[in-house]
């Protein structure tokens, strides 16, 4: 018999309550062009349905691990990395959908760069109801700092550095030494990032087109529709000393100040804008987005920024493998 290779990759997929969802995740996860791959969906708590769903998959690079209980998705993920076998994970959320040349993208990029241990990922189509966005609208400078890179916004609207979870493929030994934050709802994808870039040999790199499809604003309930204001606030201090103070003053005043809004507190609307000046550098920018963020209502900035800046594509434009 001939010796079986190990895969290249592990594709970590969490999921719960959502079968016809996380089916088409996995469907194109299967789909990649590389095919040396292993895929690990992580069913968080008892789900009988989803487990049933994807007994039907019959790929046999498929592994399902179902846990007794919910850990939340960043348990979950982390769960997924503690049984890969491939020296490189990569992570897709199950309402989201992966173009096919997505890994062999990335591997190359991870190959070429100039890191011991790259943070490889990759632009997206940002799908809403209304437009189809390209993000991020910029991508890393060398000589710009990462947390910069992340956190600063050269216009109103967020997405111009932006990392998500489902673009984003890691050595595995690196996510087994920084996991992800259990227990954190909001921003998760950020602070993991953050965290691992104060290791020693470790950068973003960036995959110029977009490979994943990000499915933002469908009628479903999302951990990021969650508003914990308050945990967001406490996050962003414990945060101070991985960013630099031009970036701490925008994460303050736009990422953390979208959710902070709805406390509907001028109390906090002070304190926050007191711990970006006491501990950041604010620009222009960051003021005019904290104004906006507390004045404007969610829904009209998320359709002046949809008509703005969205894109929808052109008739027979191939988005998303089939």
């Amino acid at each position: 018999m001939a010796p079986v290779s190990l895969p290249l990759v592990t594709v970590v997929i969490p999921t719960r309550g959502r079968p016809e969802l996380v089916l088409r995740a996995v469907r194109t996860a299967c789909a990649q062009t590389l095919r040396e791959i292993e895929v690990v969906v992580v069913v968080d708590g008892p789900d009988p349905a989803t487990r049933d769903a994807l007994a039907g998959v019959g790929d046999p690079r498929v592994r399902v691990v179902a846990l007794d209980e919910s850990r939340g998705a960043p348990g979950a993920r982390n769960v997924g990395v503690a049984h890969a076998l491939a020296p490189w994970t990569a992570f897709l959320d199950d309402d989201d959908e992966w173009l096919p040349e997505k890994l062999e993208t990335q591997l190359a990029l991870a190959a070429a760069s100039p890191y011991a241990r790259p943070l490889v990922a990759s632009r997206l189509f940002m799908r809403t109801p209304r437009a189809d966005l390209v993000l991020p609208r910029r991508l890393p400078r060398s000589d710009q700092h990462p947390s910069e890179y992340l956190t600063v916004r050269h216009g109103l609207f967020h997405g111009d550095g932006f990392i998500q979870t489902s673009t984003i493929m890691a050595p595995t030994t690196l996510l087994a030494e920084v996991p992800f934050t259990v227990g954190l709802r909001r921003m998760q994808e950020l602070d993991w990032s953050l965290r691992c870039l104060e290791l020693d040999g470790v950068g973003l790199v960036y995959a110029d087109q977009p490979l994943v499809v990000w499915h933002a604003d469908e009628n479903r309930k999302r951990i990021s529709s969650d508003s914990p204001w308050r945990e967001s606030i406490e996050w962003l201090k414990e945060s101070r000393g991985r960013v630099t103070p031009r970036a701490y003053a925008a994460l303050a005043m736009s990422s953390v100040a979208s959710v902070a809004v709805t406390s509907g507190s001028p109390k906090v609307f002070v304190g926050l804008l007191g711990e970006a000046l006491r501990h950041g550098k604010p620009g222009p920018i960051d003021y005019l987005t904290y104004a906006q963020v507390w004045l404007l209502p969610p829904g009209f900035r998320r359709v002046v920024r949809d008509r703005v800046l969205g894109r929808r594509p052109a008739a027979g434009e191939q988005v998303v493998a089939g």
